[in-house]
């Protein structure tokens, strides 16, 4: 699980074909891009300062777009966090677009302003807020900063894909119930701080499990204790490497997050007694997958 302070748009990216007319360079310079830009020939860095218009226009873009999903429950807004190359992220948004998802992504946080998952964002029109500030990112913004864009924009739930800090406890009091992490391992085995990537997976090969897989978990004040939503198991072959393992596992993650996503977005997921989360059936409301 990992942690979170909010910054505005850092290292902004404007991928363009042909040059770009001067109203929309310099409304690039103002504030967030919202439209998706294509990625090809060109691709220009810009460093974009906090500035409340840009949480304005992006909060007003991402009313504009929401409405009804076909389960009659409306869409919801999503910020996902990631600190690298976000190949769940794009999962989760290649679902929303192509309405497996009922909802849509109108913030990606990122403590990495370079990362691959904060340019993918860019190429495709979704703000991009750096957090935490730090010396490598000057341009992030404090915990109190990012939750005030996060109300802003109206975000519903928050998703966590592969960001590496802890998420400070006022914005996991925040949404109470409406944060999700996915973890590369069965949980609550191989996690905890430190537990990240092949870090993991080099684990569980040398403590001999047989068996491995992601974990979907509700996000508390800790790393990777909160309540488990999913998992999805995979084998642990006799002569499996770390990339072999990470492979199959990441394979996995792509499915079981965006089939926990797309619940949560649904108004799918309902909470026993004891306090864990259940996943209801889309199609029979009996049955908890």
């Amino acid at each position: 699980m990992e942690a979170a302070a909010v910054a505005s748009s850092g290292t902004g990216l404007r991928c363009s074909l042909n040059a770009v007319p001067r109203q929309q360079r310099r409304s690039a310079r103002v504030g967030f891009t919202t439209k998706r830009q294509p990625c090809a020939v060109t691709c220009r860095r810009l460093l974009l300062r906090p500035n409340a218009r840009l949480y304005r226009a992006a909060s007003a873009s991402a009313r504009l777009d929401s409405g009804a999903g076909n389960s009659g429950v409306s869409r919801k807004r999503l910020a996902v966090f990631v600190s690298g190359g976000g190949s769940n992220f794009r999962s989760i948004h290649e679902a929303a677009l192509g309405g497996e998802v009922n909802g849509d992504v109108v913030a990606l946080i990122t403590d990495k302003p370079g990362c691959g998952g904060a340019e993918y964002a860019r190429c495709n029109g979704i703000p991009v807020i750096v957090f935490p500030k730090s010396k490598s990112a000057p341009e992030g913004v404090s915990t109190d900063g990012l939750l005030n864009v996060l109300r802003d924009l109206k975000v519903d739930f928050v998703l966590l894909a592969g960001y590496l800090k802890l998420i400070p406890g006022e914005l996991v009091q925040a949404y109470p119930r409406s944060m999700l992490n996915i973890h590369p391992s069965l949980l609550p085995a191989f996690g905890g701080k430190g537990y990240y990537g092949s870090r993991v997976h080099k684990a569980v090969i040398a403590s001999g499990a047989r068996y491995s897989g992601p974990t979907v978990h509700f996000v508390d004040e800790q790393f990777d204790t909160g309540r488990t939503l999913a998992q999805r198991v995979v084998p642990v072959l006799a002569n499996d490497t770390p990339e072999q393992l990470a492979a199959r596992v990441l394979h996995e993650e792509h499915q079981v997050y965006v089939e926990a996503v797309a619940a949560l977005c649904e108004d799918r997921i309902v909470w026993r007694e004891d306090g864990v989360p259940l996943i209801k059936s889309r199609t029979n409301p009996n049955v908890y997958t």
